[in-house]
């Protein structure tokens, strides 16, 4: 493995413990190892009525699952030009940089055992050991930095085609608020990608309308605020369409997050991105009770 870029950011306390423990992931020619942070206490599976269960990846073929899986939503419908599209040694999964450093969360039906969900959550740990965020490389987020300590990023979120609905969502949401409190974990941030055709609207102009509403209704405060490095022109686009955000950004809010600033051009992904954040402490108490029963 080559040498990792020189770390930018102090160890959060939550992860002096973890020393040594890369990835929670056991390579599948290598001795499993007890990583921390855990994701699950007592048992491995968070379960969900409606026949799926929330489990955390533990060795690499299940991460293989994860990257098909985005795979074929990105590349397969949203129309990603993906590295891997030609990669010859895993062709049809979706693989960057980033893979090798996260947790990976799986929704999987337990009738067949397909994964039909997937989130990774970067630590900040592990973000010191890379050196970045994936989502720093889309925005300049300076005024985030004291939150850093206890700040968990999330990406590559997708749903099978055939379960988007509402158990997948809060499968997911249930396994993630359990690994943020149990390891005093405070904020999420991520990308959440807005298709440059959505809702039958194509050219960017439904993600601009929907920047539009969200940044009068849901902008996070000035002292949270970030900047795309490669802006969506929305000045250049009609942004007073009636266009509904994607259903994950819908979610999102609902939990409270708050949008960071306008969104970023994602030309790989053929989307819009805009930067969001959530914050345990802005849970309603709705969602708090039933995910974390307090």
């Amino acid at each position: 493995m080559k040498e990792l870029p020189t770390p930018t950011f102090p160890l959060s306390p939550a992860f002096l413990v973890r020393s040594s423990s890369f990835l929670g992931i056991a390579r599948v020619d290598e001795p499993q190892r007890t990583p921390a942070p855990q994701p699950a206490s007592q048992a491995e599976e968070h379960p969900q009525t409606g026949g799926i269960t929330a489990v955390w990846a533990r060795h690499l073929d299940e991460v293989r699952e994860a990257q098909r899986l985005r795979f074929d939503v990105f590349a397969g419908e949203m129309g990603a030009r993906l590295e891997t599209s030609t990669n010859t040694v895993h062709p049809g999964h979706d693989i960057d940089m980033f893979d090798d450093f996260c947790e990976h969360l799986l929704v999987r039906d337990k009738a067949n055992g397909q994964v039909v969900g997937t989130y990774r959550v970067l630590t900040p740990a592990q973000a010191k050991r890379i050196g970045t965020t994936y989502t720093d490389t889309e925005f300049d987020l300076t005024r985030l930095r004291s939150m850093r300590e206890r700040m968990v990023e999330l990406g590559r979120s997708c749903v099978h085609k055939d379960y988007r609905h509402g158990g997948v969502i809060m499968a997911l949401g249930g396994a993630l608020f359990e690994f943020m409190v149990r390891n005093r974990f405070e904020t999420m941030i991520g990308c959440a990608s807005i298709p440059m055709s959505h809702n039958g609207v194509a050219g960017g102009h439904a993600a601009a309308s929907v920047w539009n509403r969200l940044g009068k209704t849901h902008l996070a405060p000035i002292e949270h605020q970030v900047f795309p490095r490669c802006a969506l022109p929305i000045e250049q686009l009609d942004g007073t369409l009636a266009v509904e955000p994607p259903a994950l950004i819908k979610g999102y809010l609902r939990l409270g997050a708050k949008v960071l600033g306008p969104p970023a051009w994602d030309p790989t992904f053929n989307s819009a991105d805009l930067p969001i954040m959530a914050r345990l402490e802005d849970l309603p108490p709705r969602y708090r009770k039933h995910f974390l029963g307090a």
